[in-house]
């Protein structure tokens, strides 16, 4: 385990402790489509149904804003080269909401690709519209851009546009 994924590990138990949700929290390396990332899963078996809940908050807002503190604060000094990311996981939730988002990715490409016209996604976090535009890298002919300001921040996706010929 890196220094700085112990001193992830470390803080973020101490601050499930103070908000008295007391679980470890393991640090793994998850392969994903770029490459490996580091994740901080949090045990749920200490935790009731409802802390869960609690934890992971209305369509994830909780954990994705531990998830940012633990990132600003673990990365607090460090160089972009240092700097590690980490996704905080709980009960399963990052895995599905990631299937979730793979099955969106899919369904709003063949959209796109069969009728031409651009689609607006839902509002989400900056980590997830990034892992979405990440996704439609798997299609050449779309492109993916992101308008609008937090909180209400979206994804529009469309076909790639081919810039008009030089006449010679």
């Amino acid at each position: 385990m890196s220094d700085r994924a112990q001193r992830a590990k470390v803080w973020l138990e101490q601050l499930l402790e103070l908000m008295q949700y007391p679980a470890q929290v393991n640090p793994l390396e998850v392969e994903e489509e770029l490459g490996n990332s580091a994740w901080l899963d949090i045990e749920a078996n200490p935790l009731s149904a409802e802390q869960i809940q609690h934890l992971i908050g209305e369509q994830g807002h909780t954990i994705d804003a531990l998830q940012y503190l633990v990132n600003a604060i673990v990365n607090l000094g460090a160089s972009p080269e240092e700097q590690q990311p980490f996704t905080l996981e709980l009960n399963g939730y990052r895995q599905e909401r990631q299937a979730q988002l793979r099955s969106l990715v899919t369904d709003v490409a063949k959209t796109v690709q069969t009728t031409g016209e651009a689609v607006e996604l839902e509002a989400m976090s900056s980590a997830e519209r990034r892992q979405v535009h990440n996704l439609f890298r798997e299609y050449p002919d779309i492109q993916t851009e992101s308008r609008g300001t937090e909180p209400h921040r979206r994804l529009y996706v469309q076909l790639k546009t081919t810039p008009p010929a030089e006449d010679a």
